[in-house]
């Protein structure tokens, strides 16, 4: 089917909704049996676990909000400490992980908490709360975007669809174009396009965020410094010894999409930028999106050479100890924000619902 008509077969849109539903359900369900069954708590995996935030704000009634998994309000966060503490986790700073990860196991287990993409509302909305009940967090810099200079592409993608029904661009050297009157039809096409501008290089996807915010009036540079921490924001951070400061890159780039060369530059430019800014060692590091697609082996050789002491993806896994858990690939769970369950939370941190390879991200190919 040619691209413009992906987003315009209404039909095909519905079902990908029927299904993706279907699947969220299911999950949940598989999250609530794995509780009540008690396996949760009686044969848990793994010495720890390393969660993965990245927005933390008050809920909005917008009807299109294609990236509502990636966040939670401060109040659940207030209810997922207050949980973890009361089932007894140990909740720790990436220090502290990387030091249990080579040593043997103890008698409790952690959680570590991290939050991605260096967004405004984690001083404004996160910090409250984490400071008030005194415990460790980190958070990873793309350096770029404090400076000003970085574009949260993906955000002014969301912007331009939630506001049009009628989308064109260029994909291909060809102009395409989308009709997209109904939110199912947007959250197809947010997919869509967010997939095709996360396969392009840094120049070409820079290229197709500003065409496509100059036709549709969206000032990205604003967005992005709005969205963004500045260093005044980080340097308060910064003085707080319950927080870790991390890397991730200058531009926060698919690091599976840049030359070696260019990768290597991205880590050790932000390093140094954020080293520069906080007069301290930076020696933590996440893969920007950290998925499977977005990096790679290699990847994690940089990242040593680079001067870091721990790099983390978004591979669903718990963290082993004895050395059996490679710290420059160390795995996470993102926390789907559409969940509000305490017991779901629960059974993920037990690692009991995943499978094997998941859990083992240093296995994958590179």
């Amino acid at each position: 089917m040619p691209l413009a008509n992906r987003c315009q077969a209404t039909d095909r849109t519905l079902k990908g909704k029927t299904l993706f539903s279907e699947s969220r359900l299911l999950t949940n369900l598989k999250l609530e049996l794995a509780y009540f069954s008690g396996l949760a708590r009686w044969k848990p995996r793994g010495v720890g676990v390393i969660l993965r935030f990245e927005r933390v704000r008050p809920r909005h009634a917008a009807r299109f909000q294609p990236l509502r998994s990636r966040e939670i309000t401060p109040d659940f966060l207030d209810r997922i400490v207050r949980a973890l503490k009361r089932w007894e986790y140990d909740i720790i700073s990436m220090n502290e992980v990387c030091r249990r990860a080579v040593t043997f196991a103890g008698r409790r287990r952690f959680v570590c908490l991290t939050f991605d993409g260096g967004y405004k509302d984690v001083m404004s909305s996160a910090y409250p709360v984490l400071s008030r009940h005194g415990v460790p967090f980190t958070v990873y810099v793309p350096t770029a975007f404090p400076d000003g200079i970085g574009e949260a592409w993906w955000l002014a993608l969301e912007q331009v669809i939630a506001r049009e029904s009628r989308i064109s661009l260029i994909i291909d050297r060809k102009e395409t174009r989308f009709f997209v009157p109904r939110a199912a039809e947007k959250y197809q096409l947010y997919d869509f396009l967010f997939q095709w501008m996360r396969s392009l290089s840094p120049s070409d996807l820079s290229a197709a965020i500003k065409d496509l915010c100059m036709r549709y009036t969206v000032d990205l540079a604003a967005l992005s410094r709005e969205v963004s921490l500045d260093w005044r924001d980080l340097t308060r951070l910064a003085a707080d010894p319950l927080v870790t400061l991390g890397c991730a890159t200058v531009n926060y780039p698919v690091l599976s999409n840049l030359k070696d060369a260019a990768a290597l530059r991205e880590m050790t430019m932000g390093k140094a930028v954020a080293e520069a800014a906080f007069r301290r060692d930076v020696t933590h590091f996440a893969y920007p999106f950290g998925d499977r697609s977005a990096w790679v082996r290699k990847h994690a050789a940089m990242a040593q050479d680079a001067g870091f002491v721990s790099a983390v993806s978004a591979i669903p896994g718990v963290v082993e100890a004895e050395g059996r858990t490679d710290l420059y690939a160390l795995p996470r769970i993102t926390w789907d924000g559409r969940l509000r369950s305490l017991r779901s939370m629960r059974a993920i941190l037990s690692g009991i619902t995943l499978s094997s390879a998941a859990r083992d991200p240093a296995s994958r190919d590179a």
